[in-house]
């Protein structure tokens, strides 16, 4: 029907305009939120799922860095205390562990004697002798008198020649035997020990 075909006072239909397809609907204040699907649901459950296993996986792995650090440090301490321990034990017996200085029984010129019983102060007292100043003084039987004894410690010398070298002061720490394999002072560490004679000076092997 045309316009010159519609009837007076009527007005003429409109066109129908077509329907387009893939056009977008947006949301206002009044439209209700679409609600997830099944699908959806599930996706996001399982999404959860996973990021709890992994900050779990994440916390144990952290736990088990933390004990191997842990038992490394006591593993390192422990070994540092075993070293100290051992260098301690090992200074200890180096400390405690005596010298062996041979001594040589003297008379007042510095000339080895051969009996060693001479600068034992003991042996001395028993037989009317007596020590002073260092020196152990023997009875001259027969002639009157005295006659001076000391020990030499660590130096050189045969019977009947003078000493070289040592000292007439007795060592600490020292196991100290004559040639023949007397035993004048024990020591060490702990140990206290006591020479045939008393304290000198260096000798000067005159």
């Amino acid at each position: 029907m045309t316009e010159e075909n519609t009837p007076e006072g009527e007005t003429p239909p409109q066109p129908q305009q077509p329907t387009q397809r893939g056009s977008m609907r947006f949301q206002d204040e009044n439209t209700a939120p679409r609600q997830p699907s099944l699908g959806e649901q599930r996706a996001r459950r399982q999404a959860l799922i996973e990021e709890q296993e992994r900050e779990e996986a994440e916390a144990r792995n952290a736990e088990i860095a933390q004990r191997k650090a842990s038992t490394k440090r006591k593993i390192l301490v422990g070994s540092g205390v075993t070293v100290g321990l051992v260098g301690l034990v090992a200074t200890y017996y180096t400390v405690a562990k005596p010298a062996e200085v041979t001594a040589s029984c003297t008379n007042q010129n510095g000339i080895v004697v051969a009996d060693d019983n001479n600068c034992d102060e003991a042996y001395v007292t028993q037989h009317g002798g007596y020590s002073s100043g260092g020196f152990l003084f023997v009875p001259i039987f027969g002639g009157g008198g005295y006659n001076s004894y000391r020990y030499n410690y660590g130096g050189q010398g045969v019977v009947g020649s003078p000493v070289s070298g040592g000292s007439y002061t007795a060592p600490s720490n020292a196991n100290v035997t004559t040639k023949s394999g007397k035993s004048v002072q024990r020591g060490g560490f702990g140990i206290s020990g006591k020479a045939g004679s008393g304290s000198g000076g260096k000798s000067g092997g005159s």
